[in-house]
């Protein structure tokens, strides 16, 4: 490897490693410090604290739109999250109506992958087998040598069944959470300190389960792979 390249590596993993942090302390522990700790009436109070903790993430949003100047699939789909929560909380809506909020985007986007194996290139194809995770061409080359292209599609169609079941197995999840937690009359202190606590517990209750289920999606795939091209896990990644 070059020394150009290594240093455009260095450069791509700090900003993941950046972004990674960014999305951390704006989605999740900003809204859940503001929410569970001053919400309080002798403090920003439960509406303005509510808000407050609203423009966290749909400032991060709408900066990274305005940095990329690009709407990506998921930045159109979180700034409507954003905006749909604060709906929900300006008419005062009681939790069942955020648990329904926070079940139907995941199951949203479950319907859209099913609906992208109709299109020329499925979404779980753009997310699981991109050529910046995976060596696409040497790929192509081998499946086209040993006429398995059909054997693939197949693959790709269960593939994209099983990842779009990761995002329903989110919205089971998200209902499931925001159910048992939210149980407090919108609009007071204990209601926003209710939504900053199951905001602290999406990562662990729900974000884990989901990367694990994605992670047996991605090891159904290589193998696959590695069965179709006799290629190597290793030579099936980019280097």
């Amino acid at each position: 490897m070059s020394q150009e390249q290594n240093i455009e590596e260095q450069t791509v993993n700090k900003d993941n490693n950046s972004g990674l942090l960014t999305n951390l302390l704006f989605n999740i522990v900003i809204p859940s410090l503001i929410l569970s700790k001053f919400s309080s009436p002798e403090r920003l109070g439960p509406v303005l604290g509510f808000w407050v903790a609203l423009a966290f993430p749909l400032s991060l949003g709408l900066w990274e739109f305005l940095r990329r100047r690009q709407t990506s699939f998921f930045s159109v789909f979180g700034i409507l999250n954003v905006a749909f929560t604060g709906g929900l909380g300006f008419f005062a809506l009681d939790g069942f109506w955020f648990a329904v909020k926070e079940a139907a985007f995941p199951s949203a986007l479950g319907i859209a992958v099913l609906i992208s194996m109709k299109m020329r290139t499925p979404l779980v194809q753009t997310f699981l087998l991109n050529d910046r995770i995976v060596n696409v061409k040497l790929i192509e080359e081998r499946l086209s040598a040993s006429n398995r292209q059909v054997e693939f599609d197949a693959l790709m169609v269960r593939a994209t069944v099983l990842f779009s079941l990761s995002f329903f197995l989110s919205a089971l999840l998200n209902f499931s959470l925001a159910r048992y937690i939210l149980r407090s009359p919108p609009g007071t202190p204990e209601f926003n300190a209710e939504l900053g606590k199951m905001t602290a517990l999406s990562f662990p209750v729900i974000a884990l389960p989901v990367l694990a289920f994605t992670g047996c999606v991605l090891w159904y795939l290589f193998s696959g792979l590695t069965r179709m091209t006799a290629l190597s896990k290793d030579e099936l990644l980019v280097k």
